[in-house]
This record gives C-alpha cells, sequence and structure tokens, in this order.
C-alpha cells in the first residue's frame, strides 16, 4: 500500500488526538503521529485528495509532503 506523508499544524497532544479520531474513522489506514515534527504518515489506498480532505477535518492546516 502506497506511503503518504502530510504536515500537519499540532502542537500538542489534544491536537494529536483530533488527528487520530479523524483517521480511525476510515477502513484500511494505518498511520504513524511524530507530534514534534508536526508530520502524519499514512500508509493507505485511499487518495491523497481523500486522505486530505479527511485531515483537514481537525481545523488544522494541512499539506501534503510527498509519497514516503
Amino acid at each position: 500500500m502506497p506511503k503518504h506523508e502530510f504536515s500537519v499544524d499540532m502542537s500538542c497532544e489534544g491536537c494529536a488526538d483530533a488527528v487520530c479520531r479523524v483517521l480511525n474513522r476510515m477502513e484500511g489506514i494505518e498511520f504513524t503521529i511524530d507530534l514534534s515534527n508536526k508530520k502524519v504518515c499514512i500508509t493507505s489506498e485511499h487518495s491523497v485528495d481523500v486522505l486530505l480532505a479527511t485531515l483537514k477535518k481537525t481545523g488544522k492546516a494541512v499539506s501534503y509532503l510527498g509519497p514516503k
């Protein structure tokens, strides 16, 4: 499965928890959150657009960094 890396403007555990909540609602997805570097790495067959839209539901600034 493809891996994608995103930058998410997270400043605390609450921010990381918000990212966890929205991603846990998706099927067929694995992810890791690097709070100190404000990055989320997602392994999924979902398109980048779907993943980006899902991450934006957190209300945080999100950008796609590229394939991992």
